[in-house]
């Protein structure tokens, strides 16, 4: 640009000297007849000029060639350049471009773990829920259980009660058998009737009774004797006929279990007299008590299982019921 401005500053300078030297070409001749002067230096003068201005002109040429030259590879080097800083622009451009993509992926990713973030969060709150709903409802579970329990065991009670209450009946049922003209009978002869009787739990089949969760009235069905017909082989009650002491005697076998004994109760009317209990893991189990009774005329004597436990008989005879009078009062 700037060799381009002095081209035409060169060709100012050269026009102004070639019209100076016209001008010196002008004035001489008046110079030198005003002064009679010298016309031969005149015209050398002439001949110079000219060939000075040549030799300015050719060095202004071969400068200005080289300038030319010079601004030839200037302005490749600048091509170059430009070519070079419009590559790196475009990389530039292409490097900003990706950064902008990553960038924009960057923020999909964040705004993707928040979302997974937020759904950690909402499955963490609804477990939570979940463990508070699943702690309601073991609580509630422990609530009706513990009622169940609470149910069980009054229906236990009420089912003794309500056994309690039938043996008691069945007592007072039994008492009313004895007729009066029978008790009259009794009086009016004034005999000692002779009583006694022995029965097995079973006839020949292997038995065994039990568990129950409540006491269970047993029924010894094998008569060995019924002297007196005091005992009810199908009620398993004694019922005495007179008044007096009445001895009996009673014999458990069961078979041996971790979890369930062997045991009875002898019971005069509703009323504990004596139990016969024994407790092993394995084999058998075998127990025994007795007890002397006074008894009035209709009082009624049974045995009764034991809550939990079994009892065991086969045609062997192992658990009996016995009782017998041993004087009247």
């Amino acid at each position: 640009m700037e060799m381009t401005m002095c081209f035409p500053l060169l060709l100012l300078i050269c026009s102004l000297s070639t019209a100076q030297l016209q001008s010196d070409n002008d004035i001489v001749p008046h110079h030198a007849e005003s002064q009679g002067g010298e016309p031969t230096n005149v015209s050398e003068h002439q001949q110079t000029c000219p060939q000075d201005i040549h030799a300015v002109l050719r060095e202004m040429s071969a400068s200005l060639a080289e300038q030319r030259v010079e601004m030839r590879h200037l302005q490749r080097e600048n091509e170059a350049q430009t070519t070079k800083l419009e590559l790196q622009k475009t990389e530039v451009e292409k490097q900003k471009t990706e950064l902008e993509k990553q960038n924009i992926e960057g923020e999909k990713q964040k705004t993707e773990l928040e979302k997974q973030k937020t759904e950690v969060e909402k499955q963490k709150i609804e477990g939570e829920k979940q463990k508070i709903e699943a702690e309601k409802q073991k609580t509630e579970l422990e609530k009706q259980k513990i009622e169940g329990e609470k149910q069980k065991i009054e229906g236990d009670k009420l089912k003794q009660q309500l056994q309690e209450q039938a043996a008691e009946l069945i007592t007072v049922k039994a008492r009313s058998t004895v007729t009066e003209n029978q008790v009259e009978a009794l009086k009016r002869d004034g005999e000692v009737k002779q009583v006694a009787f022995s029965a097995s739990l079973s006839a020949s089949d292997s038995t065994t009774i039990g568990p129950f969760n409540t006491e269970t009235n047993l029924v010894f069905r094998y008569v060995f004797s019924n002297i007196g017909n005091a005992y009810n082989p199908n009620t398993g009650f004694f019922i005495a006929p007179v008044r007096g002491a009445y001895h009996f005697e009673f014999y458990v076998h069961g078979p041996g279990d971790p979890s369930h004994p062997s045991g009875a109760v002898l019971f005069k009317n509703g009323e504990r007299v004596c139990i016969a209990y024994q407790h092993q893991p394995s084999g058998w189990a075998k127990s025994s008590n007795g007890a002397t009774l006074l008894l009035e005329v209709g009082d009624v004597v049974f045995l009764r299982l034991w809550q939990n436990s079994k009892i065991y008989d086969d045609e062997n005879h192992h658990s009996t019921f016995s009782g017998h009078l041993l004087f009247t009062m």
